[in-house]
């Protein structure tokens, strides 16, 4: 029997959903709602016979997600008669600490427990439960159900995700790798097995988008991951500057008089390719490099340097490597990104065929030469349908 799960992203002026039949996998519903807060919101909605735009006031999370319940049941192009006919909802939630290492029906423990990390994810968690509470005032009757960014990384081996202070951190405050973007790194190292027709793996999964993070994953489970007690080390992002010697930190607020609130959204909004370029996107840092311009040249290298070096580093943990996945926004779509990291590895058997490189598709593809000892992959990521697949496990 099929049941509709309603898939939520909450963010702090946005809100994804999709409403997915399961476990057919068919899409019934999906759209945004942009701009929360704002003078003026935009909602986006499509379904399999409509799709539509709509301009309005989106005062907070609570008028989105009504503005969404109504489009659900509109009656012309709504999938839905009635907020009964979904049983479940499954909520994105960024970090889940050392508390969450599975999905799990949702609760008052549950959210006071989210509320207690807000200070670990203070761009995501706070909106992850605004969008949980909401929907409980919505959707009374559905089963409200959170998948934790983090817990994919649980199984990663103390020696890799341990850090180097004094064990009273580890011990009392729990300071260490956790890792995110995991539902992610699941769903397409799962992809890879299965299009691999093996399980025994050894996998490099590149998750690139305005977040971005990589995982080395052997036989299916996490064993290290690019970011870590929180989502800003690691790769180069957005906005995100990712790793970042400790020293220019302390040089910020004891030299230049910043304040540790300024340093941290120096390195969460205005570092990364933004503060590299003055650019964002990756699409306009790619044309302005082809037009010349030196500095975006600079910071495309720089990006795929450090991915090379990611690369590197966990070959060498998993003493060997089958594949090499890119998935997300820039991983799927970027081919000049892809040709920069891929060039001189030919060491560890990556050989890039870049007539391959170039095509864009929604399907999983392989880019690298039929030769090559280790296989380059594209694999679209799904998060929504992980969610929906474990949100169906919770009913």
């Amino acid at each position: 029997m099929n049941e509709n799960i309603l898939i939520i992203n909450s963010g702090s002026s946005s809100l994804k959903f999709q409403l997915i039949e399961m476990p057919s996998e068919k899409v019934k519903a999906s759209g945004l709602v942009e701009r929360i807060g704002q003078a003026l919101g935009k909602i986006h909605y499509k379904s399999a016979a409509f799709n539509t735009s709509e301009e309005m006031e989106i005062k907070d999370h609570s008028v989105a997600l009504k503005a969404v319940t109504r489009h659900l049941m509109h009656k012309d192009y709504g999938v839905i008669k009635d907020p009964v006919e979904i049983p479940a909802i499954g909520h994105r939630v960024v970090h889940g600490g050392a508390s969450f290492s599975d999905t799990i029906v949702i609760d008052e423990k549950v959210k006071s427990k989210i509320r207690e990390l807000f200070s670990l994810a203070p761009l995501h968690n706070p909106p992850n439960l605004k969008g949980i509470e909401v929907a409980e005032e919505i959707f009374p009757q559905a089963k409200q159900v959170a998948v934790f960014d983090t817990a994919f990384h649980q199984n990663i081996p103390e020696r890799a995700n341990r850090y180097a202070i004094p064990n009273e951190f580890y011990d009392r405050e729990k300071i260490q790798v956790y890792g995110f973007h995991g539902t992610s790194h699941k769903y397409v190292s799962e992809k890879a097995n299965e299009y691999l027709d093996k399980k025994d793996t050894k996998l490099i999964t590149v998750h690139l988008g305005n977040g971005c993070s990589m995982t080395a994953i052997k036989d299916g489970k996490s064993v290290d991951h690019s970011l870590g007690f929180g989502p800003v080390n690691g790769l180069i992002m957005g906005t995100r500057s990712g790793d970042i010697d400790q020293s220019v930190i302390f040089y910020l607020i004891e030299q230049l008089g910043y304040s540790a609130k300024e340093v941290s959204d120096l390195l969460h909004h205005k570092s990364g390719m933004l503060g590299l370029t003055g650019y964002s996107d990756l699409r306009d840092i790619e044309e302005q490099a082809e037009n010349g311009n030196r500095e975006c040249k600079l910071a495309l290298e720089m990006n795929a340097y450090r991915i090379k070096k990611y690369i590197g580093a966990y070959a060498a943990a998993m003493n060997g490597l089958d594949a090499v996945v890119f998935t997300a926004g820039i991983g799927e779509n970027s081919d000049v990104i892809r040709k920069l990291v891929c060039q001189d590895m030919e060491y560890l058997g990556l050989h890039l065929d870049h007539d391959k490189n170039s095509v864009r598709s929604k399907e999983i593809r392989e880019i690298g030469k039929e030769e090559a000892a280790v296989k380059i992959l594209v694999i679209p990521t799904n998060e929504e349908l992980e969610i929906a697949k474990q949100t169906l496990a919770m009913l």
